[in-house]
């Protein structure tokens, strides 16, 4: 039996999928304003993105919460 979750716009998705989407759409100067961190600042790159998010949980959320606002948000329109 395969649980789904059909609420979790995040299910199925991995943090470099959400990373490469978000930077795709806004690009790295854009991404900074809407999340201020320094990995998507200063020499901005998935890699180091993925580093310091895997690490820092309270800025994986807001890029998981841009990235719901952004793709997902059933509410814009």
């Amino acid at each position: 039996m395969s649980s789904q979750q059909p609420n979790n716009p995040l299910h199925g998705v991995t943090l470099e999928q959400i990373i490469v989407q978000l930077e795709n759409y806004y690009g790295w100067d854009q991404l900074a304003l809407h999340v201020n961190i320094n990995c998507f600042k200063s020499d901005p790159s998935v890699k180091s993105a993925l580093k310091f998010l895997r690490r820092t949980p309270w800025a994986r959320t807001e890029v998981e919460q841009l990235y719901i606002s952004t793709f997902h948000d059933s509410t814009k329109g």
